[in-house]
């Protein structure tokens, strides 16, 4: 029996700042969208209302408004090793339409950036706006000029040297811009972090980036600013594998132990996703170690495909165990999508024997990195 079946109660804190946020969204956007066109900064008094209703969500958000950027394009014919990192895409706001954006800023705060996406996406449909939780990378930006402390700056002359740190898993950015000589060391700061955010967006730049430092003389070897996603895709191993790592071992009487789990793993990864669901299936088919063959595993790899396609953005597998005749699913879902009692239908549907099927809130993610920690050891090795 599941532990946890009901979404959150509609009278939570956080619930009545989402809802109030958007129950008076229609007061605001015209203001707005107005600023935008013209120009101009939000006049004060609507800027106050904004600044306040963002503050009930959580007060470490900020927020900004702009004209929408140019989504780029998904290609459907591409290979996707991770279905997740796809559903996330096409779940995502249609925004080829839109004039205007609203964005949230988390900055560093893990908690702020969990409630700016259950703000995201709560959003009612608008034709004329797309929103976003975080701050999404913008490679345009990087060819632009661009006015920080009343400076102006060709962004398009900016290039960076980069430092891989394989034991901490994130990079040193040094920044490079050749008006840098002639400007205080807070600009240059501001401006550094600032092409390393328009590469890659507020959340890669949080999970990735543990420094940027301006630099006065030339790198020598110079990279485009776009070259950083590309570092940070090799650095995350998403070309190679997927995002998954596999290790075995053995245990007495029980044979052997094999466990695939996502690699690396942040909470940025899937803001919304604090409901832990356990699902652990027996199978028929297995070999001398217990572990599953022949139609057993083809079986359970079409089983987690099917829960994972369910799931779409509401959910994701971060991790399966096999040992003993047995494997255990580790997902993790959002608890306000409602998707739970269709996942535990969908769940107990195995056909090869009985299904056990346990869920939990886990907010901090407390049993996943549990179940990781040991991968963790023996990857810092």
């Amino acid at each position: 029996m599941a532990l946890f079946r009901r979404r959150r109660p509609a009278d939570s804190e956080t619930a009545v700042a989402v809802d109030g946020f958007w129950s008076q969204w229609a007061d605001l956007r015209d203001a707005l969208a107005s600023s935008v066109d013209a120009g101009t900064p939000v006049p004060d008094e609507t800027s106050e209302l904004l600044g306040e209703r963002v503050r009930r969500i959580h007060p470490n958000l900020r927020w900004e408004v702009s004209r929408a950027p140019t989504p780029d394009p998904i290609d459907l014919t591409a290979s996707f090793d991770d279905p997740d990192a796809l559903f996330a895409r096409l779940d995502a706001p249609a925004s080829a339409s839109a004039s205007y954006a609203l964005t949230l800023s988390a900055g560093a705060d893990d908690d702020a950036r969990v409630l700016a996406e259950r703000w995201y996406r709560a959003a009612p449909p608008d034709a004329d706006w797309t929103f976003f939780p975080a701050v999404p990378a913008d490679h345009t930006g990087l060819v632009r000029p661009t006015t920080w402390d009343d400076h102006e700056l060709d962004l398009s002359h900016t290039s960076v040297a980069l430092r891989v740190d394989h034991a901490s898993g994130r990079i040193e950015i040094g920044v490079y811009h050749p008006d840098f000589m002639f400007l205080p060391e807070e600009v240059q700061r501001g401006v550094s972090e600032h092409v390393a955010m328009l590469a890659l967006g507020e959340d890669d730049f949080v999970r990735w980036v543990s420094s940027v430092n301006p630099l006065v003389e030339k790198p020598l070897d110079p990279l485009p600013p776009t070259s950083i996603p590309s570092v940070v895709q090799q650095l995350s191993g998403v070309g190679a594998s997927g995002g998954w790592v596999t290790f075995q071992g053995r245990i007495p009487l029980r044979g052997a132990l094999q466990i695939t789990a996502r690699h690396p793993l942040h909470r940025r990864d899937y803001p919304a996703l604090s409901l832990y669901v356990q699902v652990t299936t027996a199978y028929g088919e297995s070999d001398e170690d217990r572990l599953p063959a022949g139609s057993s595993a083809s079986a359970l790899d079409a089983y987690a495909l099917g829960l994972r396609e369910l799931l779409g953005a509401n959910g994701a597998l971060f991790a399966q165990q096999t040992v003993g005749g047995q494997r255990t699913f580790h997902f993790y879902l959002d608890p306000e999508s409602g998707v739970l009692p269709e996942f535990e239908k969908a769940a107990r549907g195995w056909s090869e024997g009985k299904v056990q099927i346990t869920s939990a809130l886990d907010p901090d993610w407390s049993t996943i990195d549990q179940i990781l920690r040991p991968i963790r050891r023996q990857l810092d090795r």
